[in-house]
């Protein structure tokens, strides 16, 4: 069994580990953080496999889109932020045991592309430089129509999203702030001379 060969067997393990581990955990901070290690060794199989840019792709894509919607959901509930502090302290062992496995894991995946070691089933490079040099040179020229074709669906579905979604509502009241800086205090404001009232004896 070679090194490579090894860490995938390990990357692999620690994958479905942290899947099941994702669906089984209760808490929903520990199963965010066990997510995040099953994006971070997904994107070891890449790195493995030579193609470096998909999991660059990877983790800062779904990483950060996966924390960023959990910090929407965590501020637009009802949460008892008081509870959340005292509990600080229970996702420490959690987080650290995800971020060390994380550290290991990319220092394991970038050992073993410096030591030269071809991954299982990974073709050599035909083109001189990174996969990312040969995916862009592919994406700009012999698939340079279905790129612009994909591109101008997503310009279109982006359009229509924001059509669909503003619309102009009766009930909404709008201000303009031209017309509320012309304001003279004459316009807004009226003294009243009202004689004080004498009680009779």
């Amino acid at each position: 069994m070679t090194f490579q060969t090894a860490l995938f067997y390990v990357f692999s393990a620690i994958l479905v580990f942290a899947a099941l581990r994702v669906v089984t955990s209760r808490n929903p901070v520990h199963a965010v953080l066990w997510l995040v290690l099953a994006f971070f060794t997904a994107a070891d199989h890449w790195l493995m496999l030579q193609a470096e840019f998909l999991a660059i792709v990877l983790v800062l894509v779904y990483v950060g889109a996966v924390m960023v919607l959990f910090l929407f959901v965590v501020m637009m509930l009802d949460i008892n932020f008081d509870n959340l502090r005292k509990e600080f302290r229970s996702y420490i062992p959690v987080g650290a045991t995800v971020g060390i496995l994380v550290l290991v894991e990319m220092a394991l995946a970038l050992l073993g592309g410096r030591l030269g070691v071809a991954g299982p089933g990974a073709a050599s490079p035909t083109v001189a430089g990174s996969n990312t040099k040969a995916l862009g040179s592919l994406v700009y020229t012999e698939y340079v129509y279905p790129f612009e074709l994909a591109a101008v669906i997503l310009l279109v579905a982006i359009i229509a999203a924001i059509a669909l979604t503003h619309r102009k509502r009766k009930e909404t009241k709008y201000q303009n702030p031209a017309e509320q800086i012309k304001v003279r205090a004459r316009d807004r404001l009226r003294v009243l001379n009202i004689p004080s009232e004498k009680k009779e004896p």
